[in-house]
């Protein structure tokens, strides 16, 4: 490595819920770090994916999806979407390509008007034919014309299929600043083992469910260990919900859903941790969770 040339830095993936940001990240890795879901406001951490190469190293921070929050959670992830904008090198602008352009990305466009360094990513090309892709390129230009927000280069990627991925690395890399790495190159995340198997269990918990009930889920793990001299954990999670009903939902006639739950979530987690384990899950009422500062702090949403 060069440390007159190697280039180390922070790029924030913004947008609206469920513009692909997640599975961009994934591809840009190269690896799944973080869960991904038709259903919009999956993500709700900052998750940072760590992109080493022999000229670069790119974390990139997968932001929730900023929205009109309907609860106390929901500002608190603008919030931290807010917060990691502020302290990055580069911003990336999520806009679908089979979605129109509407307030919402307007929104977030005007969050990022003073950044030097906005790139525009139109994702999911791979859904549209190509005539209809080059009236949304042309729509994406316009609408920073209209909002006289200054972007360095708009990408068409297909995140599914790597289309472009490696461009969008080569142009978003080239702003970062000259540094050595800020982290080893050897990992892909700095989130914390026992968070990425939360998310995982989250990621098979909300799969098939519908309306408000996805948001209602949460996930803890209440407790992990080793087995000595094993390669082998045990793990006890809670999926918490806020209503009797949707514990009724979660766990299924006779309990089918719930075990269902955990065959899926526990060949996910042994294949994260490359080891066997056995997997515990109970289900609790944790009444409005989402509305509720204290349960909030307790499940990590603090107040900047």
């Amino acid at each position: 490595m060069d440390n007159q040339t190697h280039r180390a830095g922070f790029v924030a993936i913004i947008g609206r819920p469920n513009t692909g940001k997640s599975t961009l990240v994934n591809a840009l890795v190269g690896k799944k770090i973080v869960i991904t879901s038709p259903h919009p406001n999956t993500t709700r951490n900052p998750i940072r994916g760590i992109i080493s190469r022999p000229e670069f190293q790119m974390i990139v921070v997968d932001t929730p999806g900023i929205h009109k929050p309907k609860t106390l959670l929901g500002t608190r992830l603008n919030a931290m979407v807010t917060e990691n904008i502020e302290s990055v090198d580069a911003v990336l602008i999520c806009l679908p390509a089979d979605e129109a352009i509407g307030l919402g990305d307007e929104f977030i466009a005007k969050q990022v008007i003073n950044q030097r360094r906005v790139f525009i990513a139109v994702t999911k090309v791979d859904r549209v034919k190509r005539e209809k892709l080059i009236e949304h390129l042309v729509s994406v230009s316009e609408f920073c014309s209209r909002l006289n927000l200054t972007v360095q280069e708009i990408i068409p990627v297909s995140a599914k299929e790597e289309d472009q991925t490696e461009l969008l690395l080569h142009l978003l890399s080239a702003q970062l600043p000259v540094s050595p790495s800020l982290y080893p190159e050897d990992i892909t995340t700095d989130q914390a083992q026992e968070l990425m198997i939360t998310e995982l269990i989250r990621e098979v918990a909300i799969a098939d469910l519908y309306e408000e009930l996805p948001h209602s889920v949460m996930i803890t793990i209440d407790e992990m260990s080793q087995r000595e001299g094993k390669n082998f954990f045990d793990i006890h999670a809670t999926i918490h919900v806020e209503r009797d009903s949707q514990k009724s939902i979660i766990i299924g006639p006779q309990g089918t859903r719930l075990k269902a739950i955990g065959i899926k979530s526990r060949q996910a987690i042994e294949t994260l941790l490359d080891a066997k384990i056995y997997l515990g899950l109970h289900v609790k009422i944790s009444k409005e969770w989402q509305r509720d500062p204290k349960a909030l702090a307790k499940l990590g949403f603090t107040q900047k």
